[in-house]
């Protein structure tokens, strides 16, 4: 199936239905009072966060979604049926903007989650509503209130614990692939990766996450250069990225400094939250680099990145150090959520406060 994270629709709610002016005809009643019912209400529109989807691409050939208009009031008391409520299925982590104004109005977060985005209008009144003493015979009605009319555009951010980012052919791909259970396309030419890719690691029993493996980067991105700044978005959710960097390009003429830096600088560029985001440095194809030589080399690395937060060596290919990496990612991503547990508020009237009391024993 194709992936695609963006789509613009049209929705529109349902009218409602005028009301109806009428008056009872009934054998051996001379003077019959007014029976005309209201309309009825026209149909919402709903959007619902559904876990079994992952892209837009339903909303990218059909745009415009309509509700039924509800039926008009009719005599005898009659009132008038609501019109048929439609849901749009959206995959969790959509975000839902005001195309005209550019405001984000809802955000999809919980699978399940079901909201109101257009209003279906209200029915109009029919001339029973306006008997009173003075107004016996009424003769009017009101219309039905137009339903709600809204272009929208839907924007979809995967919720993923931790994200991965760096060059094409940094081994992202292979990572993803030998710590969870996502199977990405592998290949030895840049932007095999062409969509986010999604995996869950699990570290134990009831212990994982998920990770996000995003198209790679290149210098120019924020600015629209490469495939990467398409999905950068997919990585705001995280908790913590992961800065791969291939450590031991064919090419000798590459520098994996110069490319870290220019995958930093992009991502500054591009959003100062982003940037901002707990960043880790992940050097793999480790196991390319000569044993005796790789200490120096990556203390040098080190050294001329400025780089003073975790560091990890590991090689995605024969999976040397990706438990150890797993593991640390886990452990920090729990650290992280205790600490964002609010404290609990004990009322001082229950604290237990052991006291010396007199003994009452003769």
């Amino acid at each position: 199936m194709k992936f695609v994270d963006e789509a613009l629709i049209d929705v529109i709610a349902g009218d409602g239905g005028n009301g109806c002016v009428s008056f009872r005809h009934e054998k051996y009643k001379e003077f019959g009072g007014p029976n005309g019912g209201d309309g009825g209400r026209g149909g919402h529109v709903y959007a619902v966060a559904d876990a079994s989807l992952n892209t837009l691409v339903d909303f990218r050939y059909s745009r415009r979604y309509e509700a039924r208009k509800g039926q008009h009031g009719l005599g005898s008391d009659m009132f008038g049926a609501a019109g048929d409520d439609i849901t749009l299925k959206m995959p969790v982590g959509s975000v839902i903007t005001d195309a005209e104004t550019g405001n984000v109005l809802y955000e999809m977060l919980v699978p399940g989650e079901k909201i109101l985005i257009a209003k279906g209008g209200d029915g109009g009144f029919g001339n029973m509503r306006f008997k009173s003493s003075i107004n016996r015979a009424p003769r009017q009605k009101t219309p039905g209130w137009p339903g709600e009319r809204k272009s929208l555009k839907l924007e979809l951010k995967v919720l993923a614990d931790v994200g991965l980012l760096g060059m094409p052919n940094a081994g992202k791909s292979t990572l993803i692939t030998a710590i969870s259970n996502a199977r990405p396309k592998i290949a030895d030419y840049p932007f095999t990766t062409l969509h986010p890719n999604l995996g869950v690691v699990r570290v134990g029993p009831e212990q994982s996450f998920v990770v996000a493996d995003i198209p790679g980067l290149i210098e120019g991105a924020s600015e629209g250069a490469g495939l990467g700044h398409q999905f950068l978005r997919h990585l705001q959710r995280t908790r913590l990225l992961l800065h791969v960097v291939d450590f031991a390009p064919f090419d000798d003429s590459i520098d994996p400094v110069a490319q870290a830096k220019a995958i930093v600088v992009e991502l500054k560029k591009y959003d100062l939250a982003l940037y901002e985001k707990p960043r880790w440095l992940v050097l793999n194809k480790i196991d390319m680099v000569d044993a005796d030589q790789r200490a120096n080399r990556v203390k040098e690395f080190v050294r001329r990145m400025r780089y003073k937060g975790p560091l990890f060596e590991i090689s995605a290919l024969t999976h040397d150090g990706c438990e150890a990496l797993s593991k640390a990612i886990f452990k920090y991503l729990h650290e992280q959520h205790l600490a964002t547990l609010a404290p609990v508020d004990v009322d001082p009237r229950f604290v237990a406060v052991t006291l010396d009391a007199p003994s009452t024993a003769e």
